[in-house]
């Protein structure tokens, strides 16, 4: 068992380093992310730092899907996870995700190769603001795919997004 997971970290490592070419860009607004732990890539001290107009810059993506915490569906827009991870030349099998008011929680690194999972910061065409779970928000295509929409999924989704650490 422990065969096969180091065997699918080190494929996505490699699928991942060869996404994205070139150096990381330097953030010249605000650090609204910071991406650390098992990455190849990193623009400061403390590892990856992305302002807003860098995740602006990744391919976006967008989906329609209802949340157990908003009323009606929502469009979510951004980059997928694992455009953000190829940015960094991530490795490892884990992401520590951390949120504003530090809510943690674990996503493993073959959660963001499966699904379209989307660090939005847009929802239906909008900014997210810090008061409305922005500005950064990790989301399952939970309507895509029965399987997504449980408990499990759901707490591995933090809105308020400010940090992630690759294990």
């Amino acid at each position: 068992m422990r065969k096969r997971y180091f065997l699918l970290a080190v494929t996505i490592g490699l699928t991942l380093q060869g996404a994205f070419a070139g150096p990381l860009a330097t953030p010249t607004g605000k650090v609204v992310l910071t991406i650390s732990g098992k990455i190849s890539e990193s623009n400061s001290p403390k590892g990856a730092q992305f302002d807003m107009a860098m995740i602006e810059k990744l391919p976006q993506h967008n989906f329609t899907t209802l949340t157990p915490w908003l009323k009606q569906p929502v469009k979510f827009t951004g980059p997928l996870l694992r455009d953000v991870l190829a940015a960094v030349k991530a490795q490892g099998t884990v992401i520590k995700a951390v949120a504003l008011d530090d809510y943690q929680t674990n996503i493993p690194v073959e959660d963001a190769m499966k699904f379209d999972m989307v660090m939005a910061h847009k929802m239906n065409g909008q900014p997210i603001p810090v008061k409305t779970k922005g500005p950064l928000y990790l989301l399952y295509p939970f309507d895509a795919n029965p399987e997504l929409r449980s408990a499990v999924y759901y707490e591995r989704s933090p809105w308020q997004l400010k940090s992630l650490t690759l294990e």
